[in-house]
């Protein structure tokens, strides 16, 4: 069986892609720092006839990615097939008000912990021959916009490093791709409130994404139904990229 390691996997984004790939009968490892979301999101897809486990997991740093990595090889039965760096945060605000304690936790998870995830699983896939990366971004890291640039530089980050990635690791059978969304509904945007739907306006679809239709995006290159892509950043965002 196919395993799958969702970081952020407890809710949003991460959890519509853990549902939807153990449907697909791969058994899906969801880490989050949250054990109530973490159990409650395997129970659901335990009663829906699939496999799945759940990884309390902060990635704060090198040492927990790797911890992640090693515990999901562990429960894996000796490999992970899909990776799925979603686990994300998203402050907004001018630059001059963002300490260096927020840039360091923005830095940390969006960046530093998918880098050493990679680092820890895709030798592992290139030695089996296969193996999908996904990195979830932002539409934001394609433009300027007032009060994302930590946000935003992060995520710039990501889609470079799936380049990277690609180029390093593809040649082994290890596809790395990612996905772009733009405002998108979940349990950490309802914050937001009418910010999101301003933000939702300017693009043609003019409305927020549900989770399930980035996930769908994201399901695709994580599957071989994408076999032939390697490097590409997928725009979900209502059309935003084209305006």
């Amino acid at each position: 069986m196919d395993t799958a390691l969702i970081t952020g996997g407890t809710s949003g984004i991460g959890r519509a892609v853990a549902n939807k790939l153990a449907r697909l009968g791969i058994h899906v490892m969801v880490a989050g720092r949250n054990a109530k979301r973490g159990e409650n999101t395997i129970v659901e897809i335990r009663a829906a006839g699939g496999t799945a486990d759940y990884i309390s997991s902060d990635l704060r740093d090198a040492s927990s990615a790797r911890d992640l990595a090693r515990r999901a090889v562990e429960l894996g039965h000796g490999h992970v097939d899909i990776l799925i760096n979603s686990a994300g945060v998203f402050p907004f605000g001018p630059t001059h008000e963002m300490t260096e304690d927020v840039f360091d936790s923005v830095y940390a998870l969006n960046v530093k912990a998918p880098y050493f995830l990679v680092a820890a699983l895709a030798p592992l896939m290139a030695k089996r021959g296969k193996g999908a990366i996904v990195n979830v971004s932002t539409m934001v890291a394609d433009y300027g916009a007032a009060g994302m640039s930590l946000y935003g530089s992060s995520k710039a980050a990501i889609n470079l490093l799936t380049k990277a990635w690609a180029a390093e690791y593809g040649p082994s059978g290890v596809r790395v791709n990612a996905v772009s969304p733009g405002p998108t509904r979940t349990e950490g945007t309802d914050a937001m409130g009418e910010g999101l739907e301003q933000l939702a306006a300017q693009a043609p679809a003019r409305r927020p994404a549900t989770a399930d239709e980035i996930a769908e995006a994201i399901v695709f290159l994580a599957t071989d139904r994408a076999s032939f892509i390697h490097g590409a950043k997928l725009a979900v965002d209502g059309g935003r990229s084209t305006i």
